[in-house]
């Protein structure tokens, strides 16, 4: 990993004349068109210069992943032209100012994708991490032009594209039969028109993401749910499905990540969950949902059967309380990771129960959590940390508290547990930073993580090796935090 300004724009191109042949993959983090658009032209410098680069340089490069101010016409024929062997793309930009037209990604870019007609994956991401924009110059017609080369497309995640409509996605679908993987972010215009005939088609979708498409209603998710392959179904900012979309989805045999966040799903939705996905559903997140109570918890794990869930994410629901986190500690599941961030009415309450839930008479099933956000809880107060304190969750990793609660707390128990890592100023914990929308989790979900326990008897060792006075430095701050209430 380099800075990429470093450079100036001749040399940074000089630099990669340098590159081995068997370059595959090229990653920059950031970069601005224009030194992309150089790097890889035809000639650099005058004809007659004896230093011309040529881009035969970069001609083995299958998988290229840029962020850049821009995404452009020029950057992205350039790279059509000059990549013969790419079969991965990914732009992502976050313009500063509303682009102007030669600085815009417009119908003839997109006419210029895939001239090779190898690409297998394609990302084009527009950010609005600055100001709200969108790719204004694209409409159906830049879809229609580009879906007439998509024919061994794979996976294609399209953002910010707000004036392509139901004619231009369903194209995109019924063009590309090789298409198992399809995200859709900032579709203001996608409706649930698109999804009708999608079961006419040969489509074996494994993957979907409809973030922020508000127009999408549960008729959408009755007629995608006939992709029974279907793994990672990602619809989070999707207001208007409700409690029908989830019993439609509990159909899924195979679902492994269900994120509905911001929706209006209830307890009762979840019970239908419950009821469908109980052998299969590993992370869950329903961030945001207002409706949900405390029973949303009964809904999830009542019963002789338990769910095979590890990730949950319960943050920002206003209506949940310590209550929630009792039933959850009673039903002795054993997650990996869990977020109630900002829900106010959690507390000291359900740390403890955290920290005393138990798999068997002999184990602590606290220590099954490698991951706890707390941040924005209203009821945290200076009791939570001794609970965070050996032995009690020893194969936590990440926890995500309010610093203001008490500072010197928070940086001793930093320093008392160095395998743990405290983040008290509400950064989201392990966010992908390819997400740029909201700053939400994004987990690669692709695969599911098996968890190594050796690593957590390392760190027992080592703990119990040291010298006391880690503790000794908690009790001081406890104690001054007393005395400070």
């Amino acid at each position: 990993m380099f800075d990429v300004s470093l450079f100036l724009h001749r040399n940074f191109a000089q630099v990669w004349a340098l590159a081995s042949e068997k370059l595959t993959s090229l990653e920059i983090g950031y970069i601005s068109s224009v030194t992309v658009t150089e790097m890889l032209s035809q000639n650099l410098g005058t004809p007659q210069s004896p230093n011309c680069i040529r881009p035969s340089i970069l001609s083995g490069i299958q998988k290229l992943c840029l962020s850049v101010d821009y995404i452009t016409d020029a950057m992205v024929g350039m790279i059509s032209k000059g990549l013969t062997s790419l079969t991965h793309l990914d732009l992502r930009d976050a313009p500063l100012i509303e682009p102007v037209l030669t600085f815009d990604l417009t119908n003839a870019g997109l006419q210029q994708m895939n001239q090779y007609g190898k690409l297998k994956h394609l990302s084009l991401v527009r950010c609005q991490d600055f100001c709200i924009t969108y790719f204004r110059r694209v409409n159906d017609l830049g879809i229609l032009l580009m879906a007439d080369k998509c024919a061994n497309m794979e996976s294609i995640y399209l953002s910010g594209f707000c004036r392509v409509t139901d004619t231009g996605f369903k194209t995109m679908l019924h063009s590309c039969s090789r298409l198992y993987q399809l995200r859709v972010s900032q579709g203001t215009q996608l409706t649930d028109l698109v999804f009708h005939d999608i079961s006419a088609t040969s489509l074996t979708l494994t993957h979907v993401s409809l973030r922020f498409c508000n127009l999408l209603t549960n008729h959408a998710v009755i007629n995608l749910v006939s992709n029974k392959d279907l793994r990672v179904l990602d619809l989070r900012n999707c207001k208007n499905l409700g409690d029908e979309a989830l019993r439609a989805i509990s159909t899924l045999p195979k679902l492994k990540v269900l994120l509905l966040d911001g929706s209006d799903v209830s307890d009762m939705g979840l019970l239908y969950s419950r009821q469908g996905l109980i052998g299969s559903l590993v992370t869950l997140s329903v961030r945001g949902c207002k409706r949900l109570t405390d029973k949303c918890i009964s809904a999830l794990f009542d019963g002789p059967s338990k769910m095979e869930l590890r990730e949950l994410d319960l943050s920002e629901n206003p209506n949940l309380s310590d209550n929630a986190v009792l039933l959850l500690a009673k039903s002795r599941v054993p997650l990996f990771e869990l977020r109630m961030r900002n829900c106010q009415h959690i507390g000291d309450t359900a740390v403890m129960a955290l920290a005393s839930m138990q798999i068997d008479k002999d184990r602590w099933h606290g220590s099954s959590l490698r991951l706890l956000d707390l941040y924005g809880c209203g009821g945290i107060t200076a009791l939570s940390f001794r609970w965070f304190k050996k032995p009690y969750f020893p194969r936590l990793r990440w926890l995500g508290v309010t610093g203001s609660v008490n500072r010197d707390l928070v940086d001793a128990l930093a320093r008392s547990r160095p395998f743990l890592h405290v983040q008290y100023r509400g950064d989201e914990l392990r966010s992908d930073q390819w997400d740029c929308s909201d700053s939400a989790y994004v987990h690669d979900y692709d695969e599911v993580h098996d968890y190594d326990e050796a690593d957590d008897e390392l760190e027992q060792w080592l703990l119990e090796g040291e010298i006391d006075h880690d503790d000794e430095e908690m009790g001081d701050a406890e104690n001054n935090a007393e005395v400070g209430e």
